[in-house]
Parts: C-alpha cells; sequence; structure tokens
C-alpha cells in the first residue's frame, strides 16, 4: 500500500491529508488560534472535588475547567502499570477522590483528550512524553513493547536491550536510583517501545532515552518554579507529532507547500527522523496542492450526510451528542441473482467505505451500524471480518462487537479531538442543529394563536404581524380566508409586514 501524506500551510492553520492508493483516508486540522492540547502538561489547581462521581474539575489556565477521574490517577489500583503483588492477601486499599484532592491543591496533569463541545479537556496523572521510539512514563518500573511489534523475536530483543541502555545510562551520570527498599533492579523511569522501534539498534535507543530523560528533568525543574495554574510543557505542533510517529516504511512521499515549513520539517527530521528525509519534498506548484487527488472534493463530500457506494447503495450518517449512528441502505442497487446476495455485497462495500468514513471525518465514541438485515450466518461472518480487516488500518484504538439480531454492529472508536464536522462547521442558527425547522404552514397557525391571546389580554385599535416573506406569502393567499375570520372574530383590524432578516419560525404579532 503507497502512503502519501500532503501537507497544506497557511498562516492560519495546517491541514495535512493522509492518501493512500490515489484516495483520501484521513484529514488533520490545525488552526493556530485552537491548537490542540493533547499531550500538554500543565501545573493545575483543583477548583472541585465531585465524591458523587470520583472526579474532579482542575483549573489549568485555559477557557474551561479540565476533568479529572479517579481512574485516571497515579496509585488507583485499576490504573496501576505494575500489578504485581507479592502478598495477594494483603492488597492496596482503593482510596476515594476526597482522600487524594482537596480544593486548592496544586497537582501535575496532562491532556489526553481535547475539549469536545461542551465537555472540558480529560486529564490524567499518569504523565508520559513520547520521542521518535519510546515513550517515557516517569516514576514508573513499567517496560512495555508496542502491540504492532509482533515478531517474538525481536520483543524479546527489545526488552532486553532497554534494560542494557538502561544500566549504562545510570552507570554513565553516576546516580543513585534505589527505591526505599534498595531494589538494586528498580529503574527511575517506565519505557514502552514505539512500533518504529522496530529494528533500531543500541545507539539509538540510548539516544532516545538520554534526550527523554533530559527533558524530564527539565520538566520537572519548570514545575517547582511555575505557579499555577500554567502549562509546563507543551508537545510539537501537530505536523511534527505526525513527522515523529510515522512509520517510514510505508510512506511514499511528504509533500509539503511551504518553503519555510519544509526547511523547518527537514530541520526537525535530520536530528529525531533522518530516514524520512529522502522522502520529504517542497511542493511549489501554481495548483493548490490539496487539488491533488480530489482532496478538497473529497473534504465537502466529508461534510455530506449521505455517501454513495459504487453498487448504487448508500450510507446515511448522523452524529448526535451521545453517539454517531450509520444507516446502510440499497439505494438503486437491485443486484443480478437474489435478495441475499444484492444485501450481502452491499453489507461488504459499506464495511469497507464505512471504515474510511471514521477516519475521515474522525468520527469516535459509540458508533452504531445498521446493516442490512442478512439471514446467512456465513454472510454476517464475512460482513464483520471485512469491517475488521478494513478497521486494522486506523490509527486510532478500536472495538467491534458481534453482529446483534437487528442488524446492529457497535463500534466504539478512541476520540481525542475534534471531528471534521465540528472542526468546519457549526450547528445551524435557525434549526440549533436539529436538523429541521418547522413549515410556513405550522407557523401561520401559531400567529393565528398568538392573535387570538394578545386580542384576548389587550386592548389594541390594530395588530400588526411581522413575519418571513414565505410566512406573509401565505397568509395573503391560501390563508387569507381564516386572517378574514379571525379579524371578524376579534372584531380587530390585522395588517402585514415581512421582515427580510427573519427566519422561517420567527414572527412579532406588534400591538398598534
Amino acid at each position: 500500500m503507497s502512503e502519501e501524506i500532503l501537507v497544506n500551510v497557511t498562516p492560519q492553520e495546517t491541514r495535512v491529508a493522509v492518501v493512500e492508493n490515489g484516495v483520501l483516508q484521513e484529514i488533520i486540522i490545525e488552526r493556530i488560534a485552537k491548537r490542540g492540547l493533547v499531550g500538554n502538561i500543565y501545573k493545575g489547581i483543583v477548583s472541585r472535588v465531585l465524591p458523587g462521581m470520583q472526579a474532579a474539575f482542575i483549573e489549568i489556565g485555559i477557557e474551561r475547567t479540565a476533568f479529572l477521574h479517579l481512574f485516571d490517577m497515579v496509585g488507583h489500583k485499576n490504573n496501576k502499570p505494575d500489578q504485581n503483588n507479592d502478598d495477594e492477601n494483603s492488597p492496596e486499599p482503593e482510596l476515594s477522590i476526597e482522600q487524594i484532592l482537596k480544593e486548592g491543591q496544586e497537582i501535575l496533569v496532562q491532556v489526553t483528550k481535547d475539549p469536545l463541545g461542551s465537555k472540558g479537556a480529560r486529564l490524567t496523572t499518569h504523565l508520559s512524553i513520547p520521542s521518535r521510539y519510546l515513550v517515557l512514563i516517569p516514576d514508573e518500573k513499567t517496560v512495555g513493547v508496542s502491540q504492532r511489534i509482533e515478531d517474538t523475536g525481536e520483543r524479546e530483543r527489545l526488552r532486553n536491550l532497554i534494560l542494557s541502555c538502561k544500566q549504562e545510562i545510570e552507570a554513565s551520570t553516576q546516580e543513585n536510583y534505589l527505591t526505599e527498599d534498595q531494589d538494586t533492579n528498580s529503574v527511575p523511569f517506565g519505557f514502552i517501545l514505539r512500533t518504529a522501534a522496530e529494528g533500531i539498534s543500541d545507539k539509538q535507543l540510548l539516544t532516545d532515552m538520554k534526550f527523554l530523560k533530559h527533558l524530564w528533568r527539565s520538566i520537572k525543574a519548570k514545575s517547582i518554579s511555575t505557579k499555577a495554574p500554567g502549562i509546563i510543557y507543551e508537545d510539537l505542533p501537530m505536523l511534527l507529532r505526525m513527522v515523529r510517529s510515522l512509520d517510514d516504511t510505508s510512506i511514499e512521499k511528504i509533500r509539503i507547500d511551504s518553503r519555510e515549513t519544509f526547511d523547518h520539517v527537514v530541520s526537525f527530521t535530520e536530528e529525531f527522523v533522518p530516514d524520512l528525509i529522502p522522502k520529504l519534498e517542497h511542493y511549489p506548484g501554481e495548483r493548490p496542492i490539496m487539488d491533488l487527488y480530489a482532496v478538497e472534493d473529497e473534504i465537502q463530500k466529508a461534510l455530506e450526510r449521505k455517501v454513495n457506494l459504487k453498487s448504487g447503495g448508500h450510507l446515511v450518517i448522523d452524529q448526535t451528542e451521545a453517539m454517531t449512528t450509520i444507516d446502510v441502505n440499497t439505494g438503486t442497487f437491485v443486484g443480478h441473482r437474489n435478495l441475499e446476495e444484492t444485501i450481502f455485497k452491499t453489507n461488504l462495500e459499506a464495511a469497507q467505505a464505512l471504515s474510511r468514513q471514521l477516519r475521515l471525518r474522525n468520527l469516535g465514541g459509540i458508533i452504531i451500524v445498521d446493516f442490512i438485515d442478512m439471514n446467512d450466518a456465513e454472510h454476517q461472518r464475512q460482513v464483520l471480518r471485512a469491517l475488521e480487516k478494513s478497521l486494522s488500518h486506523d490509527h486510532s484504538k478500536v472495538a467491534i462487537s458481534e453482529i446483534t439480531s437487528l442488524g446492529l454492529v457497535q463500534i466504539t472508536r478512541k476520540r481525542t479531538r475534534e471531528s471534521l464536522e465540528h472542526i468546519l462547521c457549526e450547528p445551524c442558527p435557525i434549526c440549533k442543529g436539529s436538523g429541521s425547522i418547522k413549515t410556513v404552514e405550522t407557523t401561520c397557525y401559531e400567529i393565528f394563536r398568538e392573535i387570538l391571546r394578545e386580542a384576548r389580554q389587550f386592548e389594541a385599535r390594530k395588530l400588526l404581524v411581522v413575519a418571513s416573506q414565505p410566512v406573509v406569502d401565505m397568509l395573503l393567499d391560501e390563508e387569507s380566508i381564516g386572517v378574514a375570520e379571525l379579524e371578524e372574530f376579534i372584531k380587530i383590524p390585522i395588517t402585514f409586514q415581512a421582515e427580510p432578516m427573519y427566519n422561517p419560525e420567527q414572527y412579532d404579532v406588534v400591538l398598534l
């Protein structure tokens, strides 16, 4: 699979498009005024403790207070990396949130989820600092290897390599990292080897470890001198984070349309990801870079509710506060053999298409897919396997349930940033995001009721109705008999005025 990355840079925003085999698979947008917070470390102040939710609100110096749950705190038994306990008969007692945190207390936290909609940022006290090959976990003993590295021999080699590198660092710095129980095998940091670490040498790993160790020391020093609430460590910009995490074996080319950004990325890759340098390319073309592979058109399609399938079927995608629903329909596809075969082929195509839509639209949380009902158990199995295979390329963590008796599949996808729709769009000021408004006829009848209410409550010589042009047109045409009967009933003349700025649901009844 050939993968190409297109980078469009303007003073206001950076857009990164991931194209696989000529088809847009993912679009990531970072705006200068709204940079993501994930990975940033803050010195926060506990503003409110919620015993009923076992959580707390933390003031970290941004517009909205952030949220910290007990499960995301160091020391909670469900989140300890090292679960081994020599004495199973004396388990560590579980503490409640009010025993750990007090209002006004200062605390070091890291953002794991950006603010989404009306929700504040999600925090953790399990700090982690990523580099090219490693993720450093302070004050832990954990040594882990990415699950994407499947070779057992390579996993064992990397584990032994990181342990030997740790010993070399300790010996070279002449520092004593002994714990209170004087365990000579204990280490000051935990590390997780990333997928990019597969096949690296001990020299590369040692360099990475020294860099992370120095970075963590500077973070600790800044946390002491910084007044809360305040930022301690800010992660790299989106583009550099992406370059740092890229698997260079699958990338064919990275095209950047800004010379300044290109030079900056080259400097970064020379120091941290030298293997990517031959794949970097400055794009000087007159044609906008996002017009290549029709990326701009694909972005527009990703904002639409309906997704057409090549066979003639289609998906209908609806985002709500609680979940995202995806409905599969055969549409104009009638098949060639029988109904069951038609449904099966439509569901197979839909499984591949919706996995791309999840990445492209960055849909997260709970996703319910309503496949067309299949009677054949083998067809159900094949559709589910096709869905799992398509989603295996997703960089976000995804879990899939079995197909229910109603033909529904539940997908959970880790969400750390806003969806494409939430970044590029805002709720309609007329329908307030509901997707529908009252008909002109409904508004007319509401006006009739309001006129009756006003006439009974107040004394007026004349009534003026101010409404949108379509509403006024219907009142003077199709509903003119109703208006005449109403005037005769209340014994008050009624006049109408069209207001161009009113939407079809807006109106005013003015007493004259």
